[in-house]
């Protein structure tokens, strides 16, 4: 499904409460402390712009929008995310390391289980796949430990859907290594240091640290 490689993308997917966000920081922190002036840049999805924030929005009410509508919303995000100025495609093309929180595998787990298959993969066709997936495997109960505490949740954020979006997380992952997309599992359940050292295992093995 994918139309080019974007070697110097690094992707962290999981969960709701995998810790990527929490991770994400502990590599910017690992930048700035030993390799100051490098070029990274650090997002997220849904981004903070326009259809973005109209996603976030929509996640915290209950009911949501129509699974169809999020879907089109996600992968029309992650279009302007990824081909308007200063995107993600132009940033790695100029050089820079771009760590993504959340890409189209989110999109294929989660609008998968609510609108089906189809929709989700058109959707995203024709998106670059990234040079590195990093996906944070977590036990569903653990999961949810890590997230009741907080002030609110998303329409998402509860155990069953939770142990529905694992298993479809999971089932994706060998046809995407199939087709050629590097991707590294990261045992989550561990300390978030623990976790870290992984992640800087498999993110300092890229191209970009070779030029």
């Amino acid at each position: 499904m994918f139309t080019e490689t974007l070697e110097n993308l690094v992707v962290l997917e999981g969960g709701d409460g995998s810790g990527t966000s929490t991770q994400i920081e502990l590599l910017r922190r690992r930048f700035a402390e030993t390799r100051p002036g490098f070029p990274l840049f650090i997002t997220a999805e849904p981004t903070d712009g326009v259809i973005g924030r109209l996603i976030r929005a929509a996640l915290k009410e209950s009911p949501p929008l129509h699974p169809a509508t999020l879907a089109a919303l996600f992968a029309a995000d992650r279009n302007e995310h990824l081909f308007a100025a200063d995107g993600i495609r132009e940033r790695c093309v100029r050089g820079e390391l771009v760590v993504c929180d959340r890409y189209v595998l989110s999109s294929l787990a989660y609008q998968g289980l609510e609108c089906g298959d189809e929709l989700p993969r058109r959707l995203n066709l024709g998106f670059p796949a990234p040079g590195l997936l990093l996906f944070f495997d977590l036990d569903p109960a653990a999961a949810w430990e890590r997230m009741k505490g907080r002030e609110s949740l998303d329409v998402f954020e509860n155990p069953d859907f939770q142990r529905r979006v694992l298993n479809r997380f999971r089932s994706l992952l060998g046809p995407l290594g199939e087709a050629g997309v590097n991707v590294k599992v990261i045992d989550a359940s561990r300390e978030p240091e623990k976790v870290a050292e992984d992640v800087w295992s498999e993110v300092s093995k890229m191209p970009i640290f070779k030029v």
